[in-house]
């Protein structure tokens, strides 16, 4: 029997609007697991988890992302191409037809939280059309105990319905997906896509509105993790650049892959109870704690067996490049106790340059970090997207602009005074390409980057000589143990160093043309911090 089956009675969602439904409350992974399988909606691989297709939509979709303009938002809010306002009447009524929709149905309830530090714990209940989204929200959200649902009170509600299709030219929406943010009802409403990450964005984006205007702590798109002296790290970085790979460290706990906060009181804690990791070219050697992670109770999204098995065939990208794995934290062996970290140290900036024009690492100053934090650049290569023939850089504000709900100014200030209080090291990492751009450069190896970070993180360049970068100003080691000097030096690799020259400059100046919307809002040593051209 399930452990919550006291509870299931007392759950109703008349309150909700959803009238006449029948409900599956907060089912066991396994139970979930069962159920996906037995809809037909998904598979068991050779390992034991589930594969699942998400359907037409196999990532996030950016500008079908809204939040109900109203008193709390009005004047707090970034709006914008990013923060896309939606009318209140106009969510009521979307609202409406999505509860009518559910309603009749059979659903899936989940009672969770998120927040892993008690003093800013926020309660979710959590609504799904099917199975297997439950058993998303059951690895990626924190799990109560069984005697914390007999009076859990939920503070948030998350609606995911994604056979329901939105009218656009009636409901408001730009398209028939949507996720819409409503702080005034405390709902993140979901309709049209069964993209699993909407939901996880859907409440980091609420928690990216709440902690710093109500709570006074910076939440952050990072991982982090924890050494033996108890000395935290913070990488951030976009989709692609390595979060995930590498704070997944054998010498350090894991605190989390994705979304924390960084409190007043110095500590570091997770927002969320799983991992949601890519696993295109995924391998046991590379990235053995990821790879290992995938087995009964972890989902797989959008990846393709191969001929006649249910092997995973971790290089085909048919279906998307952005095949993902979700699994809650505990699949991971060295974690830490609790996901809180104290005394942060060290904060890696990750990049995955295409250009091959940034160092390997590179030791910034508080006005270059606040700089290239508020910048959150990284670049594509060519072909991911139709017509793109050569690298194109791609910029996202705090590492993570598609969740900010405030201006990225807002959150660089606290970050800057944080590193500042806190005395920390901010490193800039290039794990893109070296010798060259892409096409004609190799991609950085990933045993040179852990040994870069892992010579950072213990003090091993503290003592070694740094020499400016011409153009964009940063701190090169001249040293580092169990790198070839050689590649701390990008222009180095490159065979022909004027054409470094030109391409850097390039890169610099689409630095500062992208800046330019922030620079009224900057202070002068964040503009201090941008390159030298």
């Amino acid at each position: 029997m399930d452990n919550y089956a006291l509870f299931t009675k007392s759950i109703a969602l008349e309150n909700l609007g959803i009238k006449n439904a029948t409900i599956h409350y907060q089912l066991s992974a396994e139970e979930l697991h069962e159920k996906t399988l037995q809809s037909g909606q998904g598979i068991e691989n050779s390992t034991g988890a589930l594969a699942v297709n998400t359907g037409e939509f196999t990532g996030r979709s950016p500008k079908d992302r809204f939040i109900v303009k109203d008193s709390i938002t009005e004047d707090k809010v970034w709006w914008g191409n990013v923060n896309i306002p939606f009318e209140p009447a106009a969510f009521d009524a979307l609202y409406n037809k999505v509860t009518a929709y559910l309603s009749n149905k059979e659903v899936f309830i989940r009672d969770s939280y998120v927040c892993a530090d008690a003093n800013y714990r926020l309660n979710v209940r959590v609504v799904t059309e099917t199975a297997w989204a439950n058993l998303f929200c059951f690895n990626m959200f924190l799990r109560p105990e069984a005697e914390e649902l007999e009076n859990f009170t939920p503070e948030w509600t998350l609606i995911c319905a994604p056979g329901f299709l939105a009218d656009p030219a009636v409901d408001g929406t730009r398209q028939s997906n949507f996720a819409i943010l409503d702080f005034t009802k405390k709902i993140v409403l979901i309709g049209g896509t069964g993209y699993t990450g909407e939901m996880k964005k859907g409440i980091f984006s609420a928690l990216n509105f709440i902690m710093p205007v109500f709570k006074n702590t910076l939440p952050m798109h990072c991982s982090a993790n924890v050494g033996d002296e108890g000395d935290t790290a913070i990488f951030f970085g976009l989709s692609g650049t390595g979060k995930t790979t590498l704070s997944a460290d054998p010498a350090r706990k894991l605190i989390g892959d994705d979304e924390h906060g960084w409190t007043n009181e110095n500590t570091v804690f997770n927002f969320e109870g799983g991992c949601y990791a890519k696993v295109i070219n995924l391998s046991d050697e590379n990235e053995p704690d990821i790879f290992r992670a995938i087995k009964k109770g972890a989902i797989l999204e959008n990846v393709v067996f191969k001929k006649g098995t249910n092997e995973v065939d971790f290089e085909d990208i048919s279906i998307t490049p952005n095949t993902r794995v979700s699994y809650p934290i505990y699949h991971i062996d060295n974690i830490q106790p609790g996901s809180i970290g104290k005394n942060p140290k060290n904060i890696f900036f990750l990049t995955a340059d295409s250009f091959g024009i940034l160092p390997p690492i590179s030791k910034l100053t508080p006005g270059q970090a606040a700089y290239h934090f508020i910048s959150g650049y990284t670049a594509k290569v060519a072909g991911t997207e139709a017509g793109v023939t050569e690298p194109q850089p791609n910029f996202s504000a705090c590492f993570g602009a598609p969740f900010m709900p405030l201006h990225p100014t807002k959150y660089a200030e606290m970050l800057s005074k944080k590193m500042k209080d806190a005395n920390v090291t901010v490193w800039l990492i290039n794990t893109g390409w070296t010798g060259g751009p892409y096409g004609i450069g190799s991609r950085m190896k990933l045993k040179f980057t852990r040994a870069m970070i892992t010579a950072a993180l213990n003090g091993e360049l503290d003592n070694v000589e740094f020499v400016n970068q011409k153009v964009f100003g940063i701190a090169i080691p001249q040293f580092c143990p169990n790198v070839p000097n050689e590649i701390l030096n990008p222009r180095n690799t490159w065979e022909d160093k004027n054409l470094y020259d030109t391409k850097a400059v390039e890169l610099a100046e689409k630095f500062k043309a992208n800046f330019a919307k922030f620079s009224v809002f900057a202070n002068a040593e964040i503009m201090e911090g941008a390159p030298l051209v």
